[in-house]
């Protein structure tokens, strides 16, 4: 199998904002378990700039704009892939840092790219260590939080397996910081509307995720096919546990019936979109039930400034996104296509405002 385990900053740091040795250790004993039992590993990790924090000995006192931020996960990175190279190699095993931004998946070329150098490290045995390269990230183009990127690691990989490693047992039928009878939900078939509900914000002011993060993170990794399971850090042997598909494990949600092939899910993950096509009911009906590509006369109206090759949202009168797609028609010129029959179209406008072949239904 090929397994990623995401482990959060709360988890992986301890109270003074260090690196906690210990969570390590404990995370990397169990990723060479699973080594030896001949599954490949990728770990996603959080607590840079934590660990930056703790560094300057600042904890509770530090500036917290962009620039700031982003020097103090300069200096708390090289610190917690320090930890994570002595404790796999007390395992026999070596790290390999992997910084991701959220171009390396935007672009094929190079989204492709890194595919293959994850490859190669795991082909040579290396255990990749995966972070946001948040010290040089534009804070307007950023995943937002490790969730995402694990999910979009575990796409890119084709993972049979996301481990979102929390400091809770699952999601939680309550908030129980509020709600002392929260039940652990065990399994979950399908994510809808009511369950996001359930989700909460963040836990704790070095987080930037939460249970709504992951629970987003899990809706991504269920349609590239991976099983997701959402549980504590601290649980003994929760990875091989996880793996071994144990009941009670944490929150386990099933992979989506229909997988889709690689191209479509980048499309669909990877890409942020520019903007949103509005559409009426008719062309609704036939990209959903029929698979056919957004034509002009189906449009209502644009959102956003998105040129074309740029990602869209589609959405209905509603305003709920129900697809995605690489758009053939820019913004610019909405007036001279949207709601236009193809006879109508300028000579140099594509008949397509999303090709079928690059349009995914959600």
């Amino acid at each position: 199998m090929i397994v990623i385990a995401k482990i959060g900053t709360s988890s992986v740091t301890a109270s003074d904002g260090s690196v906690d040795t210990a969570a390590v250790g404990k995370l990397c004993s169990e990723v060479a378990g699973l080594h030896r039992d001949g599954h490949t590993v990728v770990v996603v990790t959080s607590g840079a700039v934590t660990a930056g924090v703790a560094a300057i000995g600042q904890l509770g006192g530090y500036r917290s704009d962009p620039m700031t931020l982003q020097a103090l996960s300069a200096i708390g990175q090289p610190r917690l892939m320090r930890v994570y190279e002595d404790a796999l190699a007390t395992e026999g095993l070596l790290a390999g840092q992997v910084l991701l931004a959220p171009l390396d998946f935007a672009h094929r070329q190079r989204y492709l790219h890194a595919r293959d150098t994850f490859s190669r490290l795991l082909e040579l045995g290396v255990v990749p260590i995966v972070n946001e390269n948040d010290a040089i990230a534009d804070d307007e183009i950023r995943f937002g939080d490790n969730d995402r990127l694990a999910a979009l690691v575990a796409h890119l990989l084709r993972a049979d397996i996301l481990v979102l490693l929390t400091d809770t047992a699952g999601l939680l039928s309550a908030d129980p910081r509020h709600n002392a009878e929260a039940t652990l939900i065990e399994e979950v078939a399908e994510i809808d509307h009511e369950l996001e509900q359930v989700a909460g914000g963040a836990a704790s002011l070095m987080s930037r995720g939460g249970m709504s993060s992951k629970l987003a993170a899990a809706k991504m990794a269920v349609w590239s096919g991976s099983r997701v399971v959402i549980a504590s850090a601290r649980r003994p042997a929760v990875l091989a546990d996880a793996v071994a598909g144990q009941q009670g494990v944490g929150t386990t949600f099933l992979p989506h019936r229909r997988a889709l092939g690689a191209r479509k899910l980048w499309i669909a993950f990877a890409l942020r979109p520019a903007g949103r096509i509005v559409v009426d009911d008719g062309a609704r009906r036939a990209v959903v039930e029929r698979g056919k590509s957004l034509l002009p006369a189906g449009v209502v109206a644009v959102e956003g400034a998105f040129e074309a090759d740029d990602a869209v949202e589609i959405v209905g009168a509603d305003r709920v996104m129900f697809a995605k797609g690489i758009v053939r028609l820019g913004a610019a010129r909405a007036t001279e296509w949207v709601g236009l029959h193809t006879g109508e179209l300028a000579d140099d406008l594509p008949h397509e405002v999303v090709h079928r072949d690059d349009l995914v239904v959600l």
